[in-house]
């Protein structure tokens, strides 16, 4: 009853958020990896020729991130919002008429700056600003937007583009983010919403505002990143070569394609409850915890070839995308306070972008010189496992620190000094 009425008393603003993650599939890798196969039919490029351009796109758009970030910081949410809408589209109608390289490759990096990028960006801010004493579960419903998109816009992508092709697909894709989108949007993040409404807000201590120089001079932040690019790289290399990797097992693509729903719904489970236990024990103290499904997931590719095999995956794979997707939303808030938080974010998304574009890119050539690619997922895995037991140092000492500091959840400015040096802005 409490979650339905959270849910009533702030429909306005968590549908505007739903809506921003929901619309940014077209941007994302999931949906952008449906015309794989045709572009590169029509291009006449191998698996790591396209691995490689679409690296370039998105790499590119993560050097752009942080140059457009500042711009949620100065103006209102709707109006960056519309913008980010209309841009997108923009992005859509490129690809459909892409006749050429240049074209294809200016059209990614649209896709990828304002879908992924700017539209995930602006979700997140807007939200972390809103919503204090309930931002978990704030964030948990706004991110079932990337998951229900994930779960509907590939059976959608196939049936549309089975009467209209993939250019036409993707034309109409423009259109609906106009017509439907644009409008929807700007109305519902048109109205701000002060997070010290909530009547548990002052219940909690006040978290310190880092700015942007002090947020990236910090080690912490570079350590909580090794760990937050591990989703977005592994992920997006996952989607991005499904259609081989399906090929490589001898699994039916229809299958696989069906494993979406089972992941989706998964993961709508699980980011609801992490939204529950960011609100009950802090986003830190989650985060040694967040990459142990997205581990199993990778070895259970890696090591078996059993059909049932894409289901125990997409399971695995489901419970970690949820928690990741509510987690890191609430996360950077927690620790580094709201006031710069479009600039943070932007830098937090960039590495995400880059991390996005670095996985289908170097497996896709590891791929060409014949290196096994079960093998690269399972060395992934690994990595999860590794990088899980650096985050419990990390929260253990943040746990120190808020023992040390009762004033906020972060550091005050003697603790920040004494636990993580860096420099100070004048």
């Amino acid at each position: 009853m409490e979650f339905l009425t959270f849910m009533g008393r702030n429909a306005r603003w968590l549908a505007g958020g739903f809506l921003l993650c929901f619309f940014s599939s077209f941007g994302q890798t999931f949906y952008i990896s449906l015309s794989n196969g045709d572009i590169r039919r029509e291009f006449d490029l191998s698996n790591g020729d396209f691995g490689l351009i679409y690296m370039a796109a998105t790499l590119a758009s993560a050097a752009t991130l942080p140059a457009l970030g500042w711009t949620l910081d100065r103006f209102k949410a709707w109006q960056v919002a519309a913008v980010t809408v209309f841009c997108l589209a923009l992005a859509t109608a490129v690809m459909s008429l892409a006749a050429s390289l240049p074209l294809l490759l200016l059209s990614l990096y649209l896709l990828r700056l304002f879908g992924q990028g700017m539209m995930t960006e602006t979700a997140m801010t807007a939200t972390g600003r809103w919503f204090a004493a309930n931002r978990g579960r704030a964030m948990a419903i706004i991110s079932l937007g990337f998951h229900v998109g994930t779960g509907l816009f590939p059976l959608i992508f196939v049936l549309v583009a089975a009467t209209l092709g993939w250019r036409g697909t993707w034309l109409a894709c423009g259109a609906v983010l106009l017509v439907v989108a644009l409008p929807v949007v700007a109305y519902t993040t048109m109205k701000e919403r002060d997070p010290q409404s909530e009547p548990k807000v002052r219940d909690r201590p006040a978290v310190r505002d880092w700015t942007l120089r002090q947020v990236v001079a910090s080690p912490t932040f570079w350590l909580v990143a090794s760990a937050v690019l591990a989703p977005p790289f592994i992920g997006t290399t996952l989607f991005f070569h499904q259609v081989y990797l399906t090929e490589l097992r001898g699994w039916p693509i229809e299958v696989f394609a069906s494993g979406f729903a089972v992941m989706s719904a998964t993961t709508v489970v699980f980011a609801l409850l992490c939204g529950s236990l960011v609100d009950r024990f802090s986003a830190v103290r989650l985060l040694p915890f967040f990459l142990v499904p997205m581990a199993l997931a990778c070895f259970v590719v890696w090591g078996s070839s059993a059909v049932a095999a894409i289901f125990v995956f997409m399971i695995l794979l489901g419970i970690s995308n949820g928690f990741s997707s509510t987690l890191l939303g609430a996360l950077w808030p927690e620790l580094y306070g709201t006031k710069h938080l479009g600039s943070v974010r932007s830098v937090t998304v960039a590495l995400m972008v880059l991390s996005s574009a670095l996985g289908p890119g170097v497996t896709g050539v590891l791929i060409d010189w014949q290196v096994s690619y079960p093998l690269q997922i399972g060395v992934m895995g690994l990595y999860c496992v590794a990088i899980s037991f650096v985050m419990a140092l990390v929260a253990r000492r943040q746990r120190q620190v808020e023992v040390a500091s009762p004033v906020t959840m972060g550091l005050t400015e003697r603790a920040v000094d004494r636990v993580d040096p860096q420099p100070r802005e004048r």
